[in-house]
């Protein structure tokens, strides 16, 4: 069996060739309005605390490796939420001011909504639950240390 070249793109890329891509037009479509919904609720979700960026942009990425290699290109090539999404697939993390802001506007969100906005028991219980997972999840993943060359700039710095 041939081993399979290495070119710049493969190296800064996840590998997709070797992902099933769906084969019914119908599935196909549906799963491309998901992925452009994960991108726009995503895209969203970095301007409002209460929408998460990154597991949107994750549910995106999983749509279009199965629908549209193009699309899955784009979104991990873009130079804004490429990066993030990268560190993350590649097991590399995240980076601390990043799981800080992640942390803060979390807890602050569903704080406000499960004590402020709501009356119910069940979300003043739930909710505080469920932040409580994700707090584990997210101080467990490593912390991506991003260090630029003598002299160079932090321009590949998603922060």
């Amino acid at each position: 069996m041939a081993v399979p070249e290495l070119t710049e793109s493969s190296v800064k890329t996840p590998d997709t060739s070797l992902r099933h891509q769906v084969a019914n037009p119908l599935l196909r479509w549906l799963l491309m309005l998901l992925g452009w919904l994960a991108v726009a609720l995503g895209t969203a979700g970095i301007f409002l605390p209460v929408l998460p960026t990154t597991p949107f942009l994750l549910l995106a990425a999983a749509c279009f490796v199965r629908c549209s290699p193009t699309f899955y290109r784009w979104l991990i090539g873009h130079p804004t939420l490429g990066k993030y999404l990268l560190y993350y697939l590649d097991g590399k993390g995240m980076p601390m001011k990043a799981k800080i802001y992640t942390l803060l506007l979390m807890w602050t969100s569903l704080l406000v909504t499960a004590f402020v906005l709501l009356s119910s028991l069940a979300p003043k219980v739930v909710l505080p639950l469920i932040g409580l997972g994700v707090s584990w999840y997210i101080l467990h993943l490593p912390t991506l240390t991003l260090v630029t060359e003598p002299g160079g700039t932090a321009e590949d710095s998603p922060e």
